[in-house]
This record gives C-alpha cells, sequence and structure tokens, in this order.
C-alpha cells in the first residue's frame, strides 16, 4: 500500500523542506459570517465568522469544487481542541491567508465528534503518509474527495521544523495547477489502495486463551512500575487496558499474572487520581497529562473519558472494598451531574481546555484564553482563601511560591508561577508531618477544597460543547448504572434511567428503529455509526441489570438487530464504523484499535455474548465469535491494541454463568440478597429477575429453567447457574456469600 501514497508524502515533504519564508501578519479583525453560522455543531459555529468561505460537509461544496475545478481543502477538528483554536486564531482569522484559501481551494470544516466517519477516513490517510495523526487535521482533496496532501496543525510561519501555512496553501495550489492530471490520477490510486487495505479478509489464526497471555505479556513492557500507566509521556489514561488488567485477575485471582495484573491496574488508580490529570477541586479527569508522572495535563475534559474512568475506579472498589477507588468514582460522577448534563437529562460532550485569563486591566493576559487558566494557582491565591489551614494544603498538593509545574512540561509559558495541584504527600505522611490524625488532615483539605471550589466558580469557566452524542451518553448511562449497583445509590440509577429516557425520546426514530448521531437544539439529521449503537446497546444491557426494567432489555435487542442490519459484515465477520450508504466517505473500515474509546466490534461481542445469554441464542454467540475472529491479524501479531476486544474473547472462553434473583425487587429481603451480589466483582456473569412478571415471561419464551424458578419457602431466593445447571438456591446472604466467593 504504502507505494500508492509516494505522491502525497513527496509533496508534503517538499512543503517541510523548502526555504522561503514568509513575514507573520498579525491578524486583521473584521466581521464576516460564513455557511457555518447555519449549523448546529459548536465546533462549527465557532468558525462561522472567519474570514474563510468555510462549507459544511456537503454537496454544495462538492459541486462549486467541481464546478471550478479547484482543489478542497478540508479541516477537521472539534470545539474544545486546543491546537484546533491556535490554528484558527494563527490562520483562519486571519484576512491574507484567508485571502489565499478563498481565492484557490474550497474550504470544508468537519467537527470530527459529528462526522467520525469522515475523520476516520482522512486520518487514516494522513498517518499512512506522515506517520502521525491529531487535531487538527489538514488535508487537501481533489473535487472527487481523493486526498493528496495531508498534515495536522501548520504554524503560520516556519517553526519546528513544520512549514508555514501560507506557504503550504501556495505551494499547493501552484502545484495543483502545475502538476493537475498527476495529482489526480495519484489521489485515484491512494483511494484504491486505502479500500484494498480495508477489504483484506482476516488472517487465519489461533484466537484463544494464549492470545490473552500474549496481551497481558505487551501490557507489562509497557509498564510503568515507578509512575503507573503504560508508555511514557505524554501518558493517556486508556480505560481498555485497566478493564483487561481487572478482568485478568479476575480470571485466574491466584497467580502470579493475575495478581500483578490486578496491581498494574490499581496502581495506576492510584497514581492518576493523586496526578494533577485529576481534578483535585471539581472532580473528574483531564484528557492526558504531557508528563510521565500525571503531573500537567492537557486540561480539556472529555465526558467519554469521564464514563470509562468511573467503571475502572468502581471496577476497583468492587474487588478491593477500598473506599479511595469510591471516593474517585463518587467525584467524577458527581462532576457529570453537576457540570455535563443539560437539564433533559442527556449528557454533554466536553469541556475546553483553554478559558480566559483572570488578571487585572493592564495587567500580561488581561483578556486573553490560556490553557488550565480555570484550574491553576498562585500560592498567594491559595494562601489567602485559606489561612492558618494553607500550610497543610500546600504541603500535601505541593503548592509553592513560583509554581509547580516541571520543566519542559510548558511550552508556551502559561503555568510560570501558578500551580497545579497534585498530591505529593499521602494522607498519612501529611498526617505525619503534622502531627496530626489522619481524620483531621482529611477534614482539614475537604474544607480547603471546598473554598477553592468556591472560589474556582466565580472565574470564567471554560468553553462546554454541549452536543449531546448517542455513543458518550451510553458510556456514561452504563457508568451511573454501574454505580448504582457497585455503590448501593438510588440516585445513580435515576439519572441512568433519566438519560436513556431523553435518548430514546430524542436520539431514536421507533418507526425506522434506528438512532441518530447527536442532539443539539434538536436531533440532528445525522445516522448512528456503529459505536453509538454498542455504546448504547451496553448500556440498556447495563441499565437493566441496575433496574430490572425488561423494556431497557428489549430495546437493547431491537437496536442490536439494526445494528446488524446496517453494519454487520456477513462475508469476513465485524462491524463496519458505517453503513456505506453516504456515497461521500469512499472508505468503509472497521475499527481495529481500541483506544480512548473502544472499537465498536470490541463491545458489540461482548453485547452479543450477553445477549446470548439473556435470550439463549446460540446465532447471537455464533456472531460474536465471528467478530472476534474478524481480528484476528491484529488479535494474533499484536492482541494489546484491542484490549476491550479480549474482553470478548475472555468471555466467550469461560463457562456462561447466570445469578437469578427470584422475589420482587423491592421487597427488603431481595434488597438484602442484591446487595450482596453487587458487593462482588463478576465480570462473567448476568443477572436476571424472576419476579413472576413480565420480565420472567420474556426470559422464559426460551428458557424453561427461567420460568420455572421462583421463592423458596415464601422467601426471596438467589440461583447461581453455569450455562442454566444452576446450584441449590439460597435464601440468606451469608451463605449467598460462600456462594459466589468461590
Amino acid at each position: 500500500m504504502t507505494s500508492h501514497f509516494r505522491f502525497g508524502f513527496l509533496a508534503l515533504t517538499w512543503l517541510v523542506t523548502s526555504s522561503d519564508t514568509f513575514a507573520e501578519h498579525t491578524p486583521v479583525r473584521s466581521e464576516h459570517t460564513n455557511r457555518l453560522a447555519h449549523e448546529k455543531s459548536p465546533y462549527l459555529l465557532q468558525h462561522a465568522h472567519n474570514p474563510v468561505d468555510w462549507y459544511p460537509w456537503g454537496e454544495e461544496a462538492f459541486a462549486k469544487a467541481h464546478r471550478e475545478n479547484k482543489p478542497i481543502f478540508l479541516s477537521v477538528g472539534y470545539s474544545t481542541c486546543h491546537w484546533c483554536h491556535v490554528m484558527a486564531h494563527e490562520s483562519f482569522e486571519n484576512e491574507e491567508v484567508a485571502a489565499i484559501m478563498n481565492r484557490e481551494f474550497v474550504n470544508i470544516k468537519v467537527d470530527r465528534e459529528e462526522r467520525p466517519d469522515v475523520d476516520r477516513v482522512y486520518m487514516t490517510f494522513v498517518q499512512a503518509t506522515t506517520g502521525g495523526g491529531g487535531w487538527p487535521m489538514s488535508v487537501w482533496l481533489t473535487p472527487d474527495l481523493k486526498p493528496f496532501v495531508g498534515g495536522t496543525y501548520f504554524p503560520p510561519q516556519d517553526r519546528y521544523g513544520q512549514p508555514g501555512f501560507k506557504k503550504v496553501l501556495e505551494r499547493i495550489a501552484t502545484a495543483w495547477k502545475e502538476n493537475h492530471d498527476n495529482i489526480v490520477e495519484q489521489g485515484g490510486k491512494i483511494v484504491a489502495a486505502l479500500q484494498e487495505s480495508q477489504s483484506a479478509a482476516p488472517t487465519q489464526g489461533e484466537i484463544d486463551a494464549a492470545t490473552l497471555e500474549a496481551a497481558y505479556r505487551q501490557i507489562d513492557r509497557s509498564y510503568d512500575p515507578k509512575e503507573g500507566g503504560f508508555g511514557n509521556a505524554p501518558k493517556f489514561p486508556r480505560p481498555v487496558t485497566l478493564n483487561f488488567l481487572t478482568r485478568s485477575y479476575a480470571r485466574d485471582p491466584k497467580s502470579e499474572s493475575g495478581k500483578h495484573a490486578l496491581e498494574m491496574a490499581l496502581f495506576t488508580l492510584r497514581k492518576m487520581a493523586a496526578g494533577g490529570m485529576h481534578d483535585h477541586i471539581g472532580g473528574g479527569f483531564h484528557r492526558y497529562s504531557v508528563d510521565r508522572y500525571w503531573h500537567v495535563p492537557h486540561f480539556e475534559k472529555m465526558l467519554y473519558d469521564q464514563a470509562q474512568l468511573a467503571v475502572a475506579y468502581l471496577d476497583a472498589f468492587q474487588i478491593t472494598r477500598d473506599t479511595q477507588y469510591e471516593a474517585i468514582a463518587r467525584d467524577t460522577l458527581d462532576y457529570v451531574a453537576r457540570d455535563m448534563t443539560s437539564k433533559e437529562g442527556g449528557f454533554f460532550s466536553a469541556e475546553d481546555a483553554d478559558s480566559p485569563v483572570v488578571a487585572g486591566i493592564g495587567d500580561p493576559g488581561h483578556g486573553k484564553t490560556a490553557e488550565g487558566a480555570f484550574y491553576i494557582w498562585t500560592k498567594k491565591e491559595i494562601d489567602a482563601a485559606l489561612g492558618d489551614a494553607a500550610e497543610i494544603f500546600d504541603f500535601h498538593y505541593g503548592v509553592q511560591a513560583h509554581g509547580n509545574a516541571p520543566e519542559g512540561s510548558d511550552p508556551h509559558d502559561e503555568f510560570r508561577g501558578k500551580n497545579i495541584l497534585i498530591e505529593r504527600h499521602t494522607i498519612a505522611e501529611t498526617a505525619e508531618h503534622f502531627r496530626k490524625t489522619k481524620e483531621e488532615i482529611a477534614k482539614a483539605l475537604a474544607q480547603g477544597r471546598e473554598k477553592l471550589f468556591a472560589i474556582r466558580a466565580q472565574r470564567p469557566r471554560p468553553h462546554l460543547d454541549d452536543k449531546i452524542i448517542a455513543a458518550w451518553n451510553g458510556l456514561m448511562i452504563s457508568a451511573y448504572s454501574r454505580a448504582a449497583q457497585a455503590l448501593d445509590d438510588p440516585p445513580y440509577l435515576e439519572i441512568a434511567t433519566r438519560a436513556a429516557k431523553f435518548l430514546q425520546a430524542n436520539l431514536y426514530d421507533s418507526s425506522r428503529k434506528i438512532l441518530y448521531r447527536n442532539y443539539r437544539e434538536g436531533r440532528s439529521d445525522i445516522g448512528g455509526f456503529a459505536d453509538d449503537y454498542a455504546f448504547v446497546i451496553q448500556a440498556l444491557l447495563d441499565l437493566y441489570e441496575a433496574s430490572f426494567d425488561i423494556e431497557w432489555l428489549k430495546f437493547a435487542m431491537e437496536l442490536q438487530e439494526t445494528q446488524d442490519r446496517l453494519f454487520f459484515d456477513e462475508k469476513n465477520g465485524g462491524y463496519f464504523s458505517t453503513s456505506g450508504k453516504d456515497e461521500s466517505v469512499f472508505l468503509r473500515m472497521k475499527d481495529d484499535n481500541d483506544g480512548a474509546e473502544p472499537a465498536a466490534s470490541s463491545v458489540a461481542a461482548l453485547n452479543l455474548l450477553r445477549l446470548s445469554q439473556f435470550r439463549d441464542d446460540k446465532q447471537m454467540a455464533q456472531r460474536a465469535r465471528k467478530t472476534i475472529d474478524a481480528f484476528a491479524t491484529t488479535l494474533s501479531h499484536f492482541p494489546s491494541a484491542m484490549p476491550q476486544m479480549l474482553l470478548a474473547l475472555d468471555y466467550s472462553l469461560s463457562k456462561p454463568r447466570q445469578i437469578v434473583i427470584a422475589g420482587k425487587k423491592d421487597v427488603p429481603e431481595t434488597k438484602v440478597l442484591l446487595r450482596e451480589v453487587h458487593r462482588h466483582f463478576l465480570s462473567r456473569t448476568i443477572l436476571f429477575l424472576a419476579d413472576g412478571g413480565e420480565g420472567q415471561k420474556y426470559f422464559g419464551e426460551k428458557n424453561e429453567a427461567i420460568r420455572a424458578m421462583s421463592l423458596v419457602n415464601g422467601k426471596p431466593a438467589v440461583y447461581v447457574c453455569e450455562n442454566f445447571t444452576c446450584k441449590a438456591p439460597v435464601t440468606e446472604p451469608t451463605a449467598l456469600r460462600d456462594l459466589l466467593s468461590r
């Protein structure tokens, strides 16, 4: 495939190594309005008043490019992307740069969160031709949407080995005029190569328990035993890896590898929670750490991170019963409920890294925005707010008079003299240092955080991306559903239920039985992608197990049928990310990496296995196995690339286990039994309610064993089964504890 990318790669290299220079121009502020003003995406609206004549992705732009025989400049980003803001301010707000863009190109803006299908296609090209990727993504296309040059952020002038954006524009415009036919031909070859790479059948390979062991070894090799996490800076939380490690422990808790897998996960969770990546004042987590110590974060907060990390901390709490993990899960969930939830119950997408600098008129930085401005503190601010208690707070959180950002972590000099709170000492160490009890220290720190929270609330908040994405809402519903069980906290179930009802009412077309991608001021017309279906189905299964409302399970079954119809590859297995109905997206891909978000196929495979148990449906189990096998090439060579898919593999290799609660869910005796079930980390188990009502009838349609389960001597009972071969029912929590602990 590489040879077909030769022109794109050489074109980009030619631009980078050219020695021409241009003077930097100060942006000329003037009022403009372009077509993005009619869009709903917060990211597109951020560019609605650029002097650039932006178009949204669609036929109007494509037709103009054909009519005028101009190349397309495609810019892809999202509203809370720091470097997207930087490039916008430097280049897209610049009248002179905009004049070149408008004269030589048809300019299209895409919100990657709204159109992940467009983003995936061109990111694949950029990564193949440059060896890297990221946002903002900048790609030049022929009028037929074939890419020929790509990159990410371009500075206004030559800098850091990158060519200035104005130079890039002029070079590409010249190349298009002088080498038009060659560019079009090479663009066609690039597309053909990309399509060929996606159509290859998976290699034959034995995907079994040895694959799980190989993934464990790969993860162990990249583990940082001093600071937690995997690899070096920058460090991402990647919850899918933590999920795999806790399941590795559950598979064989007495083995050395099982114990080490758990310790890798727990240590990483503790180090992240202590670090500056964790918002100690308001709860939740920032996107990633620029250093290996989890100290200096990239300050944006993404919904999908909050959802997945909350689940990881809940898992840790169920395994260890250590309340430090419970506390972090709660502060993350409570942050989302407070700051990222719409009044109708849906969850917003993200909060920006940047926010206005708080400074007096005439002070440096007044009126500007900076990364992390909402979150960072001077020592003077903290000392003034906390008085005598500041000494304890400063010691515990590493607050210094000259600021505490490590050298080399602040390239834009935005953190000079400021502190990013990080737990430099444990509660015990702080207590010993000040000769106080741990309880006294914990109380003093909590009071300090409350005071700083109140002060911070008066600062200008970061921009909120308030679009509601189906997939990410699914992840968050799962988190609240899991929390309602693990923490025995009914209000979390209320939040999950309200969000699910919002999705059903606003992002689901019951007549066509399809999901939509996102909602903002009304539903978008963008159909849901495979990850929207997979994550929402997972959420509905989790919500059923938390609420025992059979309607959620029925809804999950309905969505699974649609997902299979629209996205499943009947020939090779697995799920395409798109339905293939949009002709402007020339590449139909299957995600083969569980990254910041798990791949749709990984979540779908586990969903199918769970549904096959709920409905005793062997065809679903077979489809799950075909989905796992579809990624045999990746799983054979680099299994740790898909740790979430390995959860499905692990599930498929285990004996199916069911726990059936016979009794009314609101009866006190039933609640006691449920609380005992929820105390345990049961990663390969599904939970039913047999209460004699509609749910039991629904399960009993295909399973006679479920129909027969009932109270024992008039008391609620629990049946623990493997493949619906059940042990004797128990009615007392102590007996249930013994049974589940085996």
